[in-house]
């Protein structure tokens, strides 16, 4: 019997001892930790489309986290410096590396450099995912790769020199991966080579530093020995062998995976903000409502006030075609959360009177939502309630609100309504406009600038000049809605309606081509300005309004609004007075055709409307069936082929212990009663051996339960007691019972979990998938000759047979 004293294991010391590394290993630590975290910045490569900027501030950001990590190690910081030096190198640096658009010449800070860098640790994150791929570098974009790969550097590294334990680093490694991919677009960038550098080098990495503190924590040589160099050269090259076969099979299966996946990341949750030119103009349907929804309502509206107007919609950006909703204008629709509240306590300090009204809408239809006022409050009402309130904006800076749900006949809501008091032009003298950031005007025709000089004159004060304007076009002007008896009037309000509008000897058109004409000549001055569509009914025919006022087709209406400071828009009305007509041409004969009235533009498309909800067609529910399955055996299959390379990893580790179990499962139940006493002690060597104390079974079980006391102080009397019940059980009179044998095989249990209870918990995971006690029993076998093997046992049989009758001591 000999003993490799070299392999005994260590026990748990009470406090670790101080680690001593050397200069190489923090070296290749640091570098392996460079090679996984750029693995994980490149997940954010489609979110940032072909620009290297992200991948040059996100590799910044890691050199820069590892350097302050070694610094802080070096120095001894504590949290408070290491946290100062990171926030002051992330604002000296970081305009260079996250916001080169803001800073001077891409390099220097500045001003707004800093707001962008100071501001982006809150709103980066949320910009990156409502801004639609590529995103770009500027507006603080590159904060988000630039912070991350400095915040998980300096974590890997103080993780990996500041902590002792082996696998700590891996932690910020496995948060970059994933914010990586939740920050990302739906096309994953290199999955396998991402994949096979985060699993392959993580693996290499962590294995690294285990092996690495074992030998930093060993009081003896005992691990420099040759076979300690030969054992760790043995699992270098199984884990080697692993890594090869899992990364060659994966990249064998790459094609098959994720071919009909749909790959989710947080852009696809977050709703961005709503996308205005996805919508037609409202402006653009003005003449239709005109001529063809002249006598039809529209909706029903109770509790409007005298006077008031219902808003649908505000214009302020020009591109030359059409007068539109700009995304970019102040205050912008914002998704409603809570529709109860829409404006907060907006205009409680202001004058002005509140209402209460009830919308219900007939035979208009739009995403566009008719509403009055400052809008505080809405409440839908109806089957589709659920649907207007989830899909609904509101733009506070316009007051007018939206719905991606559309609203059509049969819906109703209620509104909590304030209207401020209205300035005259004797308060309003003293009032300046407001300096409001609108969209720049687009292809306006140069006529706009010429007129609007000539219309404004010599007038002084802002409202004198807006009113000159308006009162130039209202009074010069005639209006005609293009209708059969009327002078001719092309709709639309583009650049060449504009110049035919403004040149002419006689202007003539409707309230959508006079306030988009004053509108513009206003911008040409300088002066904020916007166009409002809206509903309104001719209130001097109304002496008493009614409770609900029934709006049509032919209540259309567009003005324009200007922004004077401290007091807000305030609307104007350029539009001639409708008895305003010029003279009609003369009327021809009737046995004539009539005059060609030149074409108007053929007539804008419907609003954009969602589909109206519809019952479930059958088909479509076998439709959502087959979907259903193909998305679960799409999952399935990706599951299955994913595993693969877990199999190839793990699936060693598994046969280990299923060998290991078959093992004492034969031992414990297979033979006599003296061969399972054997076989219990024989248990008990088979797990010294995986602990490092090999036995070769050569000497008495006593002598080998010697070399137990000496290797597990704390577990020899209950060795050696195993060892004499062991030898009195096979060579005593008689056969030990099945009660006595069931016994000694519980003690053996629990000698087992004596030797393993002073080791730490991955030395004793390093025994259980040991192949020490598996090759020593093949070795045993091999060496065993099959005469001495029948030999041994029918020697045996014979002392059974001969003390049957004889009495048996105890077993121990």
């Amino acid at each position: 019997m000999s003993v490799d004293a070299d392999r005994r294991p260590r026990r748990r010391q009470g406090t670790a001892p101080a680690r001593k590394t050397v200069p190489l290993r923090p070296v290749l630590e640091a570098c392996a930790l460079v090679l996984l975290l750029i693995a994980g910045v490149m997940g954010l490569g489609p979110t940032f489309g072909s620009s290297p900027r992200y991948l040059i501030a996100g590799i910044a950001g890691i050199v820069l986290g590892l350097l302050l990590a070694g610094a802080s190690t070096l120095r001894r910081w504590g949290p408070w410096t290491t946290a100062g030096a990171t926030a002051g190198t992330y604002l000296v640096l970081g305009s260079a590396l996250a916001a080169p658009v803001e800073a001077a010449a891409g390099v220097l800070p500045t001003l707004d450099s800093l707001r962008v860098l100071v501001s982006g640790v809150v709103f980066a994150w949320k910009d990156l995912l409502t801004v639609a791929a590529p995103v770009g570098s500027a507006g603080g974009m590159l904060v988000v790769p630039f912070l991350l790969g400095l915040l998980s550097a300096l974590a890997a590294g103080l993780l990996s020199w500041r902590v002792r334990g082996p696998y700590w680093p891996a932690l910020p490694v496995l948060v970059l991966f994933a914010a990586g991919i939740a920050f990302g677009t739906p096309d994953a960038p290199f999955p396998v080579w991402r994949a096979l550098i985060l699993g392959g080098g993580l693996l290499a990495l962590l294995s690294y530093r285990r092996a690495a503190q074992a030998r930093d924590g060993s009081r003896t040589a005992a691990l420099d020995s040759a076979p300690a160099r030969a054992a760790r050269l043995r699992r270098t090259a199984y884990g080697a062998a692993v890594l090869a076969g899992a990364a060659a099979v994966s990249l064998a299966l790459s094609p098959l995976l994720g071919v009909d996946a749909e790959r989710k990341v947080l852009r696809d949750v977050v709703e961005p903000p709503v996308e205005l030119f996805d919508f037609p103009s409202p402006l653009t349907d003005f003449r239709r409502y005109v001529k063809d929804n002249a006598d039809s309502t529209l909706f029903t509206v109770e509790g409007l006030p005298q006077g008031q107007r219902v808003r649908l919609a505000v214009m302020d950006a020009y591109d030359g075609v059409v007068y539109n909703v700009s995304p970019q204008a102040a205050g912008g629709y914002a998704r409603v959360g809570d529709a109860g509240t829409l404006a907060g306590d907006a205009g409680t300090d202001a004058r002005g009177t509140e209402a209460t009204l009830k919308f219900s809408i007939e035979d208009y239809a739009g995403v566009w939502v008719p509403g009055a006022g400052e809008i505080k409050a809405l409440r839908t009402e109806g089957e589709r309630s659920r649907q207007i309130a989830g899909g609904l904006f509101y733009d506070a800076g316009s007051q007018t609100l939206l719905t991606t749900a559309g609203v059509h006949a049969g819906d109703s809501y209620e509104t909590g309504v304030f209207f401020p008091e209205e300035y005259d032009d004797a308060q309003l003298a003293q009032y300046g406009f407001a300096n409001s950031v609108l969209p720049r005007v687009q292809e306006d025709p140069p006529i706009v600038a010429a007129k609007a000089a000539e219309y404004a004159g010599e007038e002084s004060t802002p409202i004198e000049r807006v009113r000159r304007l308006q009162q130039i076009l209202a009074t010069e002007g005639y209006f005609s809605n293009g209708k059969d008896g009327q002078t001719p009037s092309l709709p639309g309000h583009g650049a060449a309606r504009m110049t035919g509008l403004l040149d002419a000897e006689q202007m003539v058109g409707d309230d959508e081509q006079y306030a988009v004409a004053m509108a513009l000549m206003a911008r040409k001055l300088g002066i904020p300005a916007r166009v409002v569509m809206g509903f309104y009914p001719d209130w001097e025919e109304l002496d008493s309004p009614p409770a609900k006022i029934g709006i049509t087709g032919d209540d259309v209406h567009a003005w324009v609004e200007v922004e004077f400071e401290r007091v807000g828009w305030v609307p104007f009305f350029p539009t001639p007075d409708e008895d305003n007509e010029p003279v009609p041409p003369q009327q021809q004969p009737k046995s004539t055709p009539k005059p060609q009235v030149l074409q108007p533009p053929p007539p804008p498309q419907e609003p954009a409307e969602l589909p109206l909800d519809a019952a479930a067609d059958p088909q479509d529910a076998e439709q959502k069936d087959e979907d259903l399955w193909e998305t679960v055996s799409g999952v399935l299959r990706i599951v299955a082929l994913a595993s693969v390379p877990l199999v190839l990893l793990f699936g060693p580790l598994l046969l280990i212990l299923a060998l290991k179990s078959r093992r004492a499962r034969r031992r414990r139940t297979r033979g006599a009663t003296p061969a399972r006493l054997a076989g219990g002690w024989r248990e008990v060597l088979s797990s010294a051996a995986d602990l490092g104390v090999l036995i070769t079974g050569r000497r008495t079980r006593r002598q080998d339960a010697a070399v137990l006391e000496e290797a597990f102080p704390a577990a020899a009397l209950s060795a050696a007691a195993l060892a004499r019940r062991a030898d009195a059980g096979i060579f005593g009179p008689g056969n030990p019972s099945e009660a006595e044998v069931e016994g000694y095989w519980q003690d053996v249990d629990s000698l087992r979990r004596e030797l393993t209870a002073g080791l730490g918990f991955w030395q004793r995971q390093r025994a259980r998938f040991s192949l020490r006690s598996l090759r020593l029993d093949r070795s045993l076998e091999g060496r065993t000759p099959l005469r001495t093997r029948l030999r041994g046992a029918a020697a045996a049989a014979t002392r059974r047979r001969s003390g049957a009758q004889g009495p048996r001591g105890p077993l121990g």
